[in-house]
């Protein structure tokens, strides 16, 4: 792992915290710092307070990446995504996960307990912070997304 920065938010609704402690443990396995935002019960919580508690550390720079886990993965990075400079991916196999990272730089990874088992997840995870961002060719295209994200101008975006 090349981060200088392995410290990696970590953060689940009631319905992902088996989940999130088996990557917890692989996270520590191998040399990052946890910072586990919750949720600490499977009583009945609500993901869009836990993606966005995660995103906000990873926002500050206070964590390099975030990982975040409801039933689907859908709800909670859609919450991780409104924060500014967020990109979470809902990733349910490791090449989405890659990509997203060569790509798209992505700086946050979602998945579902209910989708993916505990073995696949890892593998996700793995994949995810082992990927590079490229650049290159696909600076631009953050570039575009960035400008939406500030001015909300699809017109602003297209000026190359």
């Amino acid at each position: 792992m090349m981060s200088t920065n392995m410290r990696i938010a970590l953060a689940s609704d009631h319905v992902g915290l088996p989940l999130r402690r088996i990557v917890n443990g692989w996270l520590a396995g191998h040399g990052w710092t946890v910072v586990d935002l919750g949720a600490d019960s499977e009583e009945r919580t609500d993901y869009p307070l836990f993606g966005f508690k995660a995103a906000r550390r990873v926002q500050s720079g206070d964590c390099r990446f975030g990982i975040v886990i409801c039933g689907t993965g859908i709800g909670i990075s859609l919450s991780a995504n409104k924060v500014h400079g967020i990109r979470c991916v809902p990733c349910s196999e490791p090449y989405s996960a890659l990509l997203a990272r060569q790509h798209n730089d992505a700086n946050m990874l979602a998945f579902g307990a209910r989708v993916v088992g505990s073995d696949l997840a890892l593998m996700i995870v793995r994949t995810f912070l082992e990927g590079e961002y490229e650049g290159g060719r696909h600076q631009r295209r953050l570039d575009m997304i960035a400008e939406i994200e500030t001015t909300q101008d699809l017109a602003a975006a297209a000026v190359t």
